[in-house]
């Protein structure tokens, strides 16, 4: 169980977030809200199956005070009784994500206070000028201190869609936003892995994993390639373009200059790459098709030589690139499955069971 222990600050609005998105993980999630919480948030702004209780019912398994004031700040570094019931000890893990202002957080006894709390082992993240950092990093933060069926694993993810420069301002690209490969990322890191995103032209950064961005399949394949042979897992969600101009026009081509032929080029081959660098690595490859995608995710299983290969109908409305949910066939060596329509955090949860299912197999 999580106990969540919620500050009397503005940043308490951010507190049912936290608490969802703990539970949604997987954890037990009890709330205490600390005296005149409720002037900023109420019992009824957390839903189940979050509590809100007086008191821990039982002894947590970890604790975050968020937000946390800099009063509270203070007890914690000085050993005094912050916890409502007195109910966790020292082996519990304790996680604080304060709420403070520039002038607060610069202050010297509130840094000698941040710093005795780092010195005990206490997980402190701090936001932009001392404020309440983001739900992603806090929930990040806490999931990835406790541990989980993946923890011990370094995860590297590809998301996004790669750009191939036509010239000076066009590329040839697709539609991937990148947000499957985000969620792979995500729930990977809330089952306890170490994840790095290599992303391809992705608008927003996801929190509390390593990130390097890319904009050409040429410069996916090498950041891949250098990172692979440091990871138990590869997951390669990005939609990576098959062709790219032979040549790029330095400046911006105008339409003055007339109509002009594009000759294309192959790309890179970046799993066929990785599985010769890397023949041990556990790779996840992905098959966007029109259509039944079963037939083309089983021969992509069998000529890449990887080890699941996750296939999408991208013809379906509201599924796969740039749609929030998603439905696929998780086609293994040993088979495959179907995972109906939901959530890309849902079906990258079900895609993770089998990622992790595979590799304990292998060892």
């Amino acid at each position: 169980m999580i106990l969540v222990s919620v500050g009397p600050t503005v940043g308490a609005l951010l507190a049912p977030a936290f608490a969802r998105d703990l539970a949604a993980a997987g954890h037990e999630v009890q709330v205490v809200l600390e005296p005149r919480t409720e002037h900023f948030v109420g019992p009824g702004a957390f839903a189940p199956p979050t509590r809100v209780v007086e008191a821990p019912l039982g002894v947590p398994g970890a604790v975050l005070f968020a937000p946390a004031t800099a009063g509270t700040l203070a007890r914690l570094a000085r050993g005094l009784d912050v916890d409502p019931a007195g109910a966790f000890g020292r082996d519990v893990p304790v996680f604080v994500a304060p709420d403070l202002d520039a002038a607060t957080v610069s202050h010297p006894a509130v840094q000698a206070n941040l710093e005795a709390l780092r010195a005990d082992g206490r997980r402190v993240v701090l936001g932009d000028g001392g404020g309440l950092a983001g739900v992603g990093e806090v929930v990040a933060l806490v999931l990835g201190g406790l541990g989980g069926p993946m923890a011990g694993l370094r995860v590297l993810v590809t998301a996004g869609g790669t750009h191939e420069p036509l010239d000076s301002v066009r590329f040839i690209g697709n539609r991937s936003s990148g947000k499957m490969g985000l969620a792979l990322a995500r729930v990977a890191l809330r089952l306890g892995a170490e994840v790095t995103v290599v992303a391809a032209n992705v608008a927003s950064r996801e929190p509390g994993v390593g990130w390097v961005d890319v904009e050409t399949v040429e410069q996916l394949r090498d950041a891949v390639l250098e990172r692979a042979g440091s990871a138990d897992a590869l997951i390669m969600a990005a939609a990576v373009s098959d062709f790219t101009p032979a040549s790029v026009a330095r400046e911006k081509i105008r339409r003055s200059e007339g109509v002009r032929s594009v000759e294309l080029e192959p790309t890179p081959d970046v799993l066929k790459a990785v599985r010769e660098q890397n023949p041990d690595l556990f790779v996840v490859g992905f098959a966007a098709t029109h259509g039944d995608p079963v037939a083309d995710a089983r021969e992509k299983l069998q000529k890449k030589g990887v080890d699941i290969v996750v296939g999408n109908d991208i013809s379906r409305k509201g599924l796969g690139f740039g749609a929030e949910e998603n439905e696929v066939h998780v086609v293994t060596r040993g088979g495959g499955r179907f995972v109906p329509r939901a959530s890309k955090t849902e079906v990258a949860r079900e895609i993770l069971k089998d990622v992790l299912a595979g590799i304990k197999e292998e060892r």
